[in-house]
């Protein structure tokens, strides 16, 4: 039984100094799982530091996908844990703050373009959307980047129409379908930690 409690308490210890929070960091769904002796928390912690070692995306990119997510997932902890990772990897703070305001940007777009796909009548088609999208012209990250962060931040917020066209202008611009596939694993993943780290 002590066996056991020690096994979760070191999974935890691991995820959280991977994580760069205090050893005596706790969250109420943490303390289920550790009370629960969930097999589930070695999932996440290797499901997260995997993420660290993709193949289609860089270090960097990994990072400022990560600093879009957390802000999409109005997560602070997770915020300052990619902005360090992110500056770390040679990021700029106009990179950043272009992930932040990606990731703004887009959660207007997805309540927007949603609204649009489930009524799909012709009337709210029409009318002008009227939401300044200045930052998509000329993204300091470069459009590849910045399409890629609009769909992962997309599909997290589960809108259709805007991943199906963050998706075809992707593969417009030459990208491979690994890549995007890999940019909302990674969405997916970030996601899952929000949910026991808060």
């Amino acid at each position: 039984m002590m066996e056991d409690t020690l096994t979760y308490s070191e999974t935890t210890r691991e995820f959280l100094d991977f994580l760069r929070l205090d050893k005596d960091y706790r969250s109420n769904a943490l303390d289920l799982l550790e009370d629960g002796k969930s097999r589930y928390l070695a999932d996440l912690k290797v499901n997260f530091k995997n993420s660290f070692e993709s193949e289609q995306l860089s270090k960097k990119e990994v990072a400022l996908l990560g600093v879009a997510l957390a802000a999409n997932a109005s997560h602070a902890l997770l915020g300052e844990f990619f902005r360090n990772n992110a500056q770390e990897e040679g990021a700029s703070s106009a990179e950043i703050a272009e992930a932040v305001a990606c990731a703004s940007l887009l959660s207007a777009n997805n309540v927007f373009y949603r609204f649009r796909h489930f009524l799909n009548k012709e009337k709210y088609n029409e009318i002008p959307a009227r939401i300044k999208m200045n930052i998509m012209a000329r993204p300091v990250s470069g459009k590849e980047f910045f399409e890629l962060i609009s769909l992962a931040v997309s599909a997290v917020n589960g809108c259709e129409m805007c991943v199906k066209s963050h998706e075809a202008s992707l593969l417009e611009l030459g990208t491979k379908e690994e890549r995007v596939f890999e940019a909302v694993r990674l969405a997916a993943v970030i996601t899952s930690v929000t949910k026991v780290i808060y």
